[in-house]
């Protein structure tokens, strides 16, 4: 299988390109800074070649989220998603044999600041328009509105589109969400978040990229997916499973004042850690996908252990 991965230079596009590449299945990641890879990593400029021909486009093109969101940096998530989709368009639509599945990247913070319910494909409550949410809470969801809009403002003939509400993806590679998160727990710092109450949606990266397979294989599929575990659970279980995976007793609880001080200090944003996110993945589940880890503690504990063989 030939698979084109726009934008697959982070953490998430290292999972799945490596996932491909054991498979056997030819890798290329299109990036704004081509570096050598155990795959092939070329410019968007050769997008066009690239893509002629081949079976799935895997579309994460986008800046990281992980900055502050001042004038610049906002301008910069929004333009880099939206473009970067729209001049895909522009590509696959001058394609003589253009991938037969288009998989574009979305965010499962579309839907609202969720304590009380579930959010599936089907119910669940795009954000916005919240009550006191954080100005930050609402430029997310907007980028992420706009991401999907540009995907599907028009169909791409012969090519069946895909945009997947993606959780937080849990590996242990290094730098990731899960290696910070576990920073935390081996400093001490590994206590409830806030108030501890928000709700956590994640995803194992085996479950990910199984998900990723499922959903190039199955017809039915088109349009929003979810993709995430199907057991959220609240910020102050997820660190207390973390902590018990890491063998340690002990986390200090962080105040929400802490978390913005915190977030201001690392030059990131505290809606990564306070927004409520209870996103569970209904049609995967419908359709007959089982996940292999659908339980965050067992989930933990084989990610601790793949973290510390790592590092030893």
């Amino acid at each position: 299988m030939k698979v084109v991965i726009p934008g697959g230079s982070g953490q998430v596009g290292g999972i799945l390109a490596r996932h491909f590449q054991r498979r056997a299945d030819e890798v290329t990641v299109l990036s704004r800074h081509p570096q050598q890879q155990p795959w092939r990593v070329i410019g968007w400029d050769q997008a066009a070649a690239a893509l002629e021909g081949s079976d799935v486009c895997l579309n994460l093109a986008g800046k990281t989220v992980n900055c502050r969101y001042g004038p610049a940096n906002r301008r910069e998530i929004r333009e880099s998603r939206v473009r970067s989709t729209l001049a895909l368009h522009e590509v696959i639509a001058g394609l003589a044999h253009p991938p037969r599945v288009w998989i574009n990247a979305s965010t499962a913070t579309i839907y609202r600041h969720a304590m009380d319910r579930a959010m599936d494909e089907a119910t669940g409550e795009l954000g916005g328009g919240e009550r006191g949410a954080p100005n930050t809470w609402r430029f997310s969801i907007e980028v992420a509105k706009a991401w999907e809009a540009a995907f599907f403002s028009r169909a791409a003939p012969g090519v069946r589109q895909v945009a997947i509400r993606s959780a937080m993806t849990m590996s242990p590679d290094r730098g990731g969400v899960f290696d910070v998160l576990l920073g935390l727990v081996r400093h001490g710092l590994g206590g409830r978040q806030g108030s501890g109450k928000q709700y956590v949606s994640w995803v194992h990266e085996a479950d990910f990229v199984r998900a990723v397979d499922w959903i190039i294989a199955r017809a039915d599929f088109t349009g929003v997916v979810n993709l995430a575990s199907p057991c959220p659970l609240p910020n102050a279980e997820f660190m207390r499973a973390l902590r018990d995976a890491w063998r340690i007793g002990f986390g200090l609880a962080i105040p929400r004042w802490a978390v913005e001080v915190g977030a201001w200090a690392r030059r990131t944003e505290s809606e990564l850690i306070l927004k409520s996110r209870r996103v569970v993945p209904g049609r995967l589940l419908a359709s007959g996908f089982r996940f292999r880890f659908p339980e965050w503690p067992a989930a933990a504990e084989g990610l601790v252990a793949r973290w510390r063989e790592a590092a030893a």
